[in-house]
């Protein structure tokens, strides 16, 4: 199968329960064709979760093209892939389907397996995206085993809204909301933050760009680089950081919840 590229999807459009690709919101990160820094922002937190799974019946749930399945796939007993785009679940099970990783089309609010499934629930960068995100969660909680865990992300922003910049999440959660949310169901929950590995001068220097002027003229955006800190298109997993608590330029937050 040939790599499953940006413009593959229909025109770069949303559909309804679907999370599809535009080029200045990646939602399907399909490592083949991506550059290796953004790979690596949505595989760290599979490395993270990885001693979750070990030994374990695990399910990733909106897996995307399957990559972070397979990743998972290395520690855990066995992994489930699921998500709702068929052509997405077409190329995973061609690209990283094993002996004990496989992948199915289902809705992450109705979640087709039977009570008590799973060891483990990974779903990352995907609640933004859902229709009824407290669906979502307890689909979650339903299929976990007693003392299980899931692992959960979501972007980090400071105010929830349901109007976001990004035009395929229908909501944003501030970390207080994204905590209640979760203790609807859960009630052992730890935050964490994930963010890029920058030096301090690095630091200094976004704090005094008070016009954002980063955002938008190239050439500043490159001063990263001068600064010490790799940019983004090369970020490799030890240029990344997830810490407990630590909100502090954090980009995602990641949620442990234990059932």
């Amino acid at each position: 199968m040939q790599p499953l590229l940006t413009h593959d999807y229909d025109s770069l459009v949303a559909r309804s329960g679907g999370y599809f690709v535009a080029v200045s919101h990646p939602e399907r990160i399909v490592p083949d064709t991506e550059l290796p820094g953004v790979v690596s922002i949505h595989l760290k937190r599979y490395e993270f979760a990885l001693p979750f799974c070990e030994g374990n019946a695990v399910l990733d749930a909106a897996c995307g093209v399957g990559y972070g399945s397979a990743f998972l796939a290395s520690a855990a007993a066995s992994v489930v892939g699921i998500d709702v785009d068929p052509k997405t679940v077409a190329y995973a099970k061609e690209r990283y389907a094993g002996t004990n990783c496989s992948f199915d089309v289902m809705n992450t609010e109705r979640l087709g397996f039977a009570d008590e499934s799973f060891d483990t629930v990974c779903s990352f960068e995907t609640i933004e995206h859902v229709d009824d995100p407290t669906a979502a969660i307890a689909s979650f909680h339903r299929v976990l085993k007693p003392g299980g865990t899931l692992i959960i992300s979501t972007p980090h922003v400071t105010v929830t809204t349901r109007e976001p910049s990004n035009p395929f999440h229908k909501i944003e959660f501030s970390r207080a909301d994204f905590s209640a949310l979760l203790h609807e169901r859960f009630a052992d929950v730890e935050l964490y933050g994930q963010r890029r590995v920058q030096t301090s001068a690095h630091r200094l220097a976004q704090r005094l760009d008070i016009f954002g002027l980063r955002r938008h003229l190239h050439f500043l955006r490159r001063g990263a680089r001068l600064l010490g800190t790799n940019a983004t298109e090369d970020l490799g997993l030890d240029g990344l950081a997830i810490e407990r608590d630590n909100f502090t330029g954090a980009t995602e937050i990641i949620a442990v919840c234990r059932r």
